[in-house]
């Protein structure tokens, strides 16, 4: 049996109209080196580009031609950490810093470059600042971790949200997965299941349907744009 899952973001991808001016921001206020801006693979006429927070998490961006301009608050963006946003849409995300002298010199360093910064504000289990990026992005920088679950579980909410104590205790501990000797085979598309997202039904079907060998033949970029020295 195994107790495997994910234990940090490898990277999140933002989509731009503007890749220099994401670049700019995130080298320089926030402090972040590039890494990587290439022709996104198998994607015609798109940019990415990758900054660096650490060796295995990153930030990304998305320069996509037909990425749409218009910015609406309360639909496509939030604004604010306590502003309203579309369902499954980036309301904010938080970098993490380790102390909180850590997070006062990225205070003072984001509002030398002349952003304004919100805080720091204690929120009990984190302490958190907040201020914005290009393109309206809603971003925070905290400090704190391992969040007692026993104290910041509140009963009421959980009510609200019409989870019972059984599916509460499942969350908690979530299931152990015994991985089968075999591969586990793609499913069907199903009601009430996420599935990604393609033009039409025959090249959803076409696409998700190869076999694992054949997309990873067929899909996979290795090569650098730029050969390395020597």
């Amino acid at each position: 049996m195994s107790t495997l899952r994910p234990h940090g973001v490898n990277h999140m991808a933002l989509s731009t109209c503007d890749m220099k001016a994401q670049l700019e921001f995130w080298c320089d206020v926030i402090g972040c080196p590039l890494k990587a801006l290439y022709w996104m693979h198998s994607v015609e006429g798109v940019f990415h580009g990758f900054v660096e927070l650490g060796p295995e998490s990153y930030i990304a961006f998305v320069q996509h031609p037909e990425n749409a301009k218009e910015i609406q608050l309360g639909i496509t963006h939030a604004g604010n950490g306590s502003m309203p946003v579309t369902k499954g849409a980036l309301q904010h995300f938080a970098l993490h810093v380790d102390t909180m002298d850590e997070l006062l010199e990225m205070r003072d360093r984001v509002r030398s470059r002349g952003v304004p910064v919100l805080g720091p504000i204690d929120h009990g289990f984190i302490q958190s600042m907040y201020f914005s990026g290009p393109e309206g992005l809603n971003l925070e920088i905290c400090t704190g971790r391992n969040i007692d679950a026993e104290s910041w579980i509140d009963p009421e909410v959980q009510g609200l949200c019409q989870i019972s104590t059984e599916e509460l205790a499942a969350m908690k501990a979530p299931a152990v997965f015994e991985r089968p000797a075999e591969p586990v085979a793609q499913p069907a598309p199903s009601p009430g299941k996420p599935k990604l997202f393609f033009p039409t039904p025959e090249i959803y079907d076409a696409t998700m349907g190869l076999p694992d060998q054949e997309v990873w033949d067929r899909l996979s970029e290795t090569e650098p744009p730029v050969s390395p020295a020597g």
